[in-house]
């Protein structure tokens, strides 16, 4: 398996709970509260490790909050580079309410990052070698927009391929260098292109020139409940979304993210890695608060996908 490494700017410390009724001024009881290292990289490296692989996590963290989020990585075991930095670390948290079966999430913006701990994260990131370097999350505060395409050209002198995660002008800015695979939802690449996409056709269309352009070579649209699709020079490959009983969104897409990494790494074809991440994007759905996805249900959803997608072709 090809060495991946995963990088999270914006961490945070994933809390969960559920309520029986959330109603503004009351104090509302919780129960069942669990905490998990968070953030995209973050996310994506523990996906990684309950399908069989291994990732490295770089990722910064500071202030009073930060050694709880270090002592949360370790406790995952997942193997990290931690960057420390001033700010504290954001402390998200997400409350299923009970008697409407919502979701409420709380996501704060996060501290600010200052050049020294921004610049010191590229260093971090040139004395690590991989194959794959996922760079996963919105940017926070004080990193320059331009940032990702830094960690592109790092990349680059490595020979290491960059999976990006993210969205507005740090994607845009990333796109005019290219990267190896980006994986927007449909809201977001409207939003890249500056118009709506509502047929499948003007999808595929755009999702092409993309690809034409350079500014990726792989791109992996998610759809929502209508599932995902598959760009490649000259080819799209859609597949429809299986109907579940979602229980929390929480890390769905980091969990996407990280099943086709996985497969990539494991020098899989672009369909069948596209397929292990749909696999694992939908089973994160079925776990609740922020526990992502389990590896059992993973490979279940993978073969029905398969099975399911053979049976379209055929």
């Amino acid at each position: 398996m090809k060495r991946i490494v995963t990088l999270t700017l914006n961490p945070a410390i994933d809390g969960a709970a559920e309520a029986e009724e959330i109603r503004p001024i009351h104090k509302i009881r919780t129960w069942a509260e669990r905490y998990d290292p968070g953030g995209g990289g973050i996310n994506v490296a523990r996906v990684i490790k309950e399908l069989g692989g291994s990732a490295l996590a770089v990722y910064l963290s500071g202030g009073a909050t930060g050694p709880i989020l270090d002592q949360l990585v370790q406790a995952a075991g997942i193997e990290i580079r931690r960057i420390p930095i001033r700010g504290h670390t954001r402390v998200s948290h997400t409350v299923h309410e009970r008697s409407t079966g919502l979701e409420f999430r709380f996501v704060p913006e996060g501290p600010t990052v200052t050049a020294d701990e921004w610049q010191a994260c590229l260093s971090t990131l040139e004395e690590i070698d991989c194959d794959y370097l996922v760079a996963s999350g919105s940017l926070p505060r004080g990193v320059p927009s331009d940032f990702y395409v830094q960690v592109g050209q790092i990349a680059a002198r490595k020979g290491a391929k960059l999976v990006l995660d993210t969205s507005g002008e740090a994607l845009r800015h990333a796109m005019r260098q290219g990267v190896h695979l980006i994986k927007p939802s449909l809201g977001e690449l409207e939003s890249l292109i500056g118009q709506k996409l509502p047929d499948p056709s003007d999808q595929e269309t755009a999702v092409q020139e993309l690809i034409a352009s350079g500014a990726a070579e792989i791109v992996a649209l998610t759809l929502g409940r209508d599932g995902a699709l598959l760009g490649v020079r000259g080819t799209c490959v859609r597949i429809q979304g299986m109907k579940v009983v979602p229980k929390s969104a929480v890390g769905a897409g980091d969990s996407f993210l990280a099943g086709m990494t996985f497969g990539l790494a494991q020098e899989r074809g672009p369909e069948d890695a596209f397929v292990l991440g749909m696999a694992a994007g939908t089973a994160a759905v079925l776990t609740a608060g922020t526990e992502l996805c389990r590896h059992t249900d993973v490979e279940r959803i993978y073969h029905d996908l398969k099975r399911g997608n053979s049976a379209a072709s055929d």
